[in-house]
């Protein structure tokens, strides 16, 4: 088998016992962790894996040509990533990691015209596959669990009050949404308090139906989605929101997306941005998940954030790291997922939904192994915008 050598070398952690296409199995055993069997079905598989992994494994999995024949796929998965990891450390620094940024902004050129099509991509599918695993509201984002008991539905919830806590509402104030998926957040915020709405998306589905729910809550007139992209937005607000937004935006746009921030932001402004981000080193996201599933995305660590932040003259007043809450909210959706296969099935197809499913547990994976987690970073100009203590959030929090 020719990616045997590879996988002594790889695997550490965790026992991977691989069967080839005649039947032959081989088992390399690392110190702890999950036990897993994968069954190759056809020798090209083996061939793909040896010349490029991060695709080949995910592409094998959605066309039934790899299969988990004991053990799970969030196993395996688990096996591929703490291992994959062990290898990297280490290796910081030098023209490994300058090779790695590189990739990281090519991959995410993200111009406007170039940043509809890869939004589109993704947001744009049928409406119904969403409702099939998402909570009621759609929130399509981190949860936020104050507690193991929370199901979906009251973790989202808890996010929406969370988010809307830190950005210190006031009657009137204008609030401007960069990203606003269904319109969940905005209506939420436009529920809780006199404030004027307005959100912005490139999603033709996600537009459509927002602005159906505004005239349905009967809010049309305090709260509007408009079908574009933040960077033609002119007018100027009190408070900025955005959330699952900045994994979009690209290593290179951070700048531009500072900037205009700073030029939408009112001197008395507060914002709150809401992303995944890495623990460790920069570099580009799984080219599987921007081949299949998030063309154009990039999760930024802290380092790369905040010289963009800093130039732009925002002062950091808050940031909140979110370390498994993403864990458990994708473990939600992929079991919500997996229950609903017969129906995804008829939308689309079964490898779509080994797709779905890969996508789904590897991310999960992704936020239990040291790899990703969430920042919510609060800006402002005025120092004097934010209270000198956190105890307005919690007191929000225990009032709503």
């Amino acid at each position: 088998m020719l990616f045997a050598p590879l996988l002594r070398r790889l695997v550490k952690f965790g026992k991977l016992t691989v069967i080839d296409p005649r039947g032959g199995t081989h088992s390399i055993e690392g110190a702890g962790g999950p036990s897993v069997a994968v069954r190759l079905h056809d020798a090209s598989v083996g061939r793909a894996l040896v010349r490029n992994p991060a695709v080949a494994v995910g592409e094998a999995y959605m066309d039934g040509r790899l299969t988990v024949e004991d053990g799970t796929l969030f196993d395996f998965l688990t096996i591929l990533v703490v291992n994959r990891r062990e290898a990297l450390l280490g290796r910081s620094g030098g023209p490994a990691t300058l090779g790695r940024k590189f990739l990281g902004r090519l991959r995410t050129h993200n111009p406007v015209g170039a940043a509809r099509r890869k939004v589109s991509h993704h947001y744009d599918l049928k409406p119904e596959l969403f409702d099939l695993f998402l909570d009621s509201d759609r929130q399509y984002s981190c949860a936020y669990f104050a507690s193991d008991n929370d199901d979906i539905e009251t973790a989202q919830r808890r996010k929406k009050t969370h988010l809307a806590a830190k950005l210190l509402l006031r009657s009137g104030d204008r609030v401007l949404d960069i990203g606003s998926g269904w319109g969940g957040l905005g209506l939420y915020l436009a529920q809780q308090a006199d404030v004027d709405v307005t959100g912005v998306t490139l999603s033709h589905e996600q537009h459509e139906l927002s602005n159906g729910r505004a005239a349905e809550a009967g809010l049309s007139e305090r709260v509007r989605f408009r079908l574009q992209d933040y960077r033609e937005e002119t007018g100027r607000y009190e408070r900025i929101v955005s959330v699952g937004m900045l994994e979009h935006v690209g290593l290179g746009h951070y700048r531009e997306f500072f900037g205009k921030m700073r030029e939408l932001l009112t001197d008395d402004g507060v914002a709150v941005v809401h992303t995944i981000g890495r623990y460790d080193t920069p570099g580009p996201v799984n080219p599987w998940i921007t081949k299949y599933i998030f063309p154009g995305t990039y999760v930024p660590t802290l380092s790369e954030l905040m010289p963009a932040i800093e130039e732009q003259h925002l002062l950091v007043t808050d940031i909140e790291i979110l370390k498994r809450h993403y864990a458990k909210t994708l473990r939600a959706w992929r079991e919500r997922f997996v229950s609903n296969w017969d129906r995804a099935r008829s939308m689309y197809d079964e490898r779509f939904c080994r797709m779905w499913e890969f996508y789904l547990t590897g991310c999960e994976v992704g936020f239990l192994s040291k790899e990703l987690n969430v920042f919510q970073i609060q800006l402002a100009k005025d120092l004097d915008a934010v209270p000198e203590t956190r105890d307005y959030i919690h007191a929000f929090e225990a009032a709503h």
